[in-house]
């Protein structure tokens, strides 16, 4: 039995339209080439893959790619875009779900690895991707730094959005990184709707212990898709570990 929230069919036809900056080319295209230029021309993998925003337009690149989704409403609204043969999508949780074949490539993008809320899920997340990577193939998590030093005093949620038409607010409970994402949506009517989602934070460092149970190693960070540096003011980090090239040999060499 998974941790995570799990999307259902409302939520899955509002997703696209209340996502929209995130499929905004500024947004997309980097990730898309980041992830296309890892991939190499190789399968990939991506965990969490929701409606395809960042899958499709992958694979339009020529790189054949595989999904894994915990809802069905959401590879419902996937496969108005795209048929079964074009883009395979096995519905179940990220942590256990597998699916034939071996993977240059495997990804998690926009913190959904937090969708995961327990330690144990998450470390078999890692574990996971690493049993569907090739040797010397790669995994990618797109993750957002926990805003904890932004907490005065009595403060209770961080902000990360404001606009005039979202208000998003997250709630971090610091003693079992547990989080809330609150959500207020002004709609069309002028009404508002409110939704949440529960996350749990993980920090770069804790990602690369779970690499390492996973016998990957830590490549590269960076702060964003575009590459900038990643430092102690960087709000999101770009991840990548690799599975060794002789990793079959080492297993095999095992007694």
């Amino acid at each position: 039995m998974t941790s995570s929230d799990l999307w259902d069919e409302d939520t899955a036809e509002r997703y696209d339209d209340s996502s929209a900056a995130m499929f905004a080319p500024e947004v997309l295209d980097p990730a898309v080439e980041f992830l296309a230029r890892l991939a190499g021309g190789g399968p990939a993998l991506e965990f969490a893959i929701g409606t395809g925003r960042v899958a499709i337009p992958l694979a339009a690149r020529g790189i054949p790619v595989t999904g894994i989704e915990l809802s069905q409403p959401m590879v419902d609204q996937l496969r108005r875009k795209v048929p079964a043969e074009a883009l395979p999508v096995a519905v179940g949780d990220m942590a256990t779900t597998t699916v034939p074949g071996q993977f240059s490539l495997v990804y998690v993008v926009w913190n959904s690895i937090g969708n995961l809320r327990t330690q144990d899920e998450q470390v078999q997340c890692f574990r996971n991707a690493a049993q569907h990577l090739s040797p010397g193939g790669r995994f990618v998590v797109e993750l957002w730094v926990p805003g904890i030093r932004r907490f005065p005093p009595g403060q209770s949620a961080v902000p990360f959005t404001v606009t005039d038409r979202h208000v998003g607010l997250d709630t971090y409970d610091m003693v079992t990184q547990q989080g809330t994402s609150h959500h207020y949506h002004r709609l069309e009517d002028g009404s508002v709707r409110y939704s949440y989602s529960n996350f749990r934070y993980i920090w770069p460092a804790e990602c690369d212990l779970m690499a390492r149970l996973a016998g990957l190693t830590l490549e590269q960070r960076v702060a964003d898709w575009d590459g900038t540096p990643f430092t102690s003011d960087s709000e999101s980090h770009v991840s990548v570990w690799r599975k060794p090239p002789d990793a079959n040999d080492e297993a095999s060499a095992r007694p």
